[in-house]
């Protein structure tokens, strides 16, 4: 899926989709727009102050392309090729891009982190306060009324399913490098290396949804971009960590829900549902080889406390 602004996505017609009550006190809702040929789909929180009707609930649409159209989101796994080097010139160069592989960044000496692991479930273990003072002198790009939106999203969509929400702010500091990566600015607002898949090309491709031009890099990559933090970006990254912590069976309805509208931003094999009741349990699977992914983010996690 790539996001657009609100303004941006006004050609097409808006239809309420979901509405949900969360046992916290607070609801959610999720919007679809149909926007030439795809549909853009929104989560969005809110807290209700008192006690109000049980919503309807619907299906969550999955966003599927007309027949001859580019898919928004697509699920292309990087092939030999795409992680080597540059593809075939589809369009104009990016200015400055490599022509062959580009280095990344080297890994810091690990910690003595073997025993670190926490449930994916659970109440936060982190404040929005612990988190905004944590990020403000980290972070590019966001100021502190912006980092403190952010926290609060987490907050929010993360108490109303019952997940540790403070726990996947730190994998999006991990992900993010503390919200300093090209994939997690505006317009990207990628929390987690969501459909980042490691393809790149120095020609812009045919078509643009699902690429971006990594500024950072002078080069286009793969990946999802959303529309927004608190209505797209956030709701996704927490619904895929329930899709790794809890099957369907296993799940609550507002989880399913949730769930449902992260897998239809990115699929998830059957095989990878609820194989990660704890963070550890995401090793080898978010990040590959990520040996110590789960580990690594606990560490943060609690240094973030500080």
């Amino acid at each position: 899926m790539t996001g657009s602004d609100p303004s941006s996505g006004r050609l097409g017609r808006r239809a309420a989709l979901l509405a949900i009550a969360a046992g916290v006190g607070g609801a959610a809702r999720v919007t679809a727009e149909l926007v030439g040929r795809s549909i853009h789909t929104t989560y969005l929180p809110m807290m209700r102050s008192g006690p109000g009707p049980t919503a309807t609930r619907t299906r969550v649409p999955t966003a599927t392309p007309t027949s001859g159209a580019p898919p928004s989101w697509p699920p292309v796994a990087p092939t030999a090729a795409a992680t080597a080097g540059p593809a075939a010139t589809d369009g104009p160069l990016a200015p400055g891009c490599a022509t062959g592989s580009v280095a990344e960044a080297p890994t810091p000496a690990s910690q003595a982190i073997t025993n670190l692991d926490a449930p994916i479930l659970g109440p936060a273990s982190g404040s929005v306060e612990q988190a905004v003072a944590w990020l403000t002198p980290r972070a590019s790009g966001y100021d502190a009324a912006a980092l403190r939106e952010i926290a609060g999203g987490y907050r929010d969509v993360g108490t109303a399913v019952g997940l540790d929400w403070f726990l996947a702010l730190a994998q999006c500091c991990h992900e993010t490098g503390h919200l300093t990566s090209f994939w997690s600015q505006r317009p990207q607002r990628n929390p987690a290396g969501i459909g980042v898949t490691g393809q790149w090309q120095c020609a812009q491709p045919a078509y643009l949804a699902g690429w971006a031009l990594n500024t950072q890099r002078n080069r286009w990559e793969r990946g999802i971009s959303f529309g927004s933090w608190v209505g797209e970006a956030i709701p996704a990254h927490l619904g895929r960590l329930l899709a790794y912590a809890v099957t369907d069976a296993q799940a609550s309805a507002i989880q399913r829900e949730l769930i449902a509208y992260a897998l239809s931003v990115r699929s998830l094999p059957n095989d990878r549902r609820g194989i990660a009741p704890t963070i550890v349990g995401l090793n080898g699977w978010w990040a590959v080889p990520g040996t110590s992914y789960g580990q690594t983010i606990v560490f943060l996690r609690d240094r973030m406390h500080a």
